[in-house]
């Protein structure tokens, strides 16, 4: 016959892991987590029109169904919201990314079948012809349905866009930003 066994228990060894525990859960009361809310954080990291119109309709739809919608727009992105090129008061680099990177989203190619340009007329057209909100348009209804457009300060920094190149009310920010969005998004995207 086998006989019990009893256990030994260390009583302070068990306070001490209770009130280890205890440390731990006051630790985290005093820093909840961000609940996750409805929301669509999205990078612009592409200069493609094509890329460029997914990412406007994605984030027009998304405020149309009561997302509250963020873009931030880096590197080649920046191009989506730049008015036009300026040339004045930049060293050679910053005058020859200038010249080489669109000045607006007009400007903007195709990331496949460009030929020069015509692929992104060819693009146009067809949305044109089938009631498809230009580009444009597309910005414009983003800014109208309260979509959060920030562009990066490194990457503008970087590629020497100044802020008159920039449309007018767009904020600038820097990852913290994005990740500050993306951390209570329900939708992170890159594009």
């Amino acid at each position: 016959m086998s006989t019990p066994t009893t256990e030994v228990i260390d009583t302070q060894a068990l306070l001490a892991r209770i009130a280890e525990l205890e440390q731990r859960v006051a630790a985290l009361e005093q820093s909840p987590a961000q609940g996750i809310e409805d929301r669509l954080a999205m990078v612009v990291f592409s200069g493609d029109l094509d890329k460029a119109i997914a990412a406007f309709i994605i984030a027009t739809g998304a405020a149309s169904m009561g997302l509250e919608v963020s873009m931030f727009f880096t590197f080649w992105g920046i191009s989506a919201v730049k008015k036009q090129k300026v040339f004045s008061g930049k060293n050679i680099l910053e005058q020859g990314f200038t010249a080489m990177l669109p000045g607006k989203l007009g400007e903007l190619g195709l990331s496949q079948m460009n030929f020069f340009g015509v692929g992104a007329q060819i693009i146009r057209n067809l949305m044109k012809k089938h009631d498809v909100a230009s580009p444009e348009e597309l910005f414009a209804m983003a800014r109208e349905l309260g979509v959060r457009m920030v562009v990066c300060d490194m990457s503008r920094e970087l590629l020497g866009i100044k802020d008159e190149e920039l449309v007018d009310g767009l904020e600038t920010g820097g990852v913290a930003t994005f990740l500050g969005d993306a951390a209570r998004a329900k939708v992170t995207l890159f594009i």
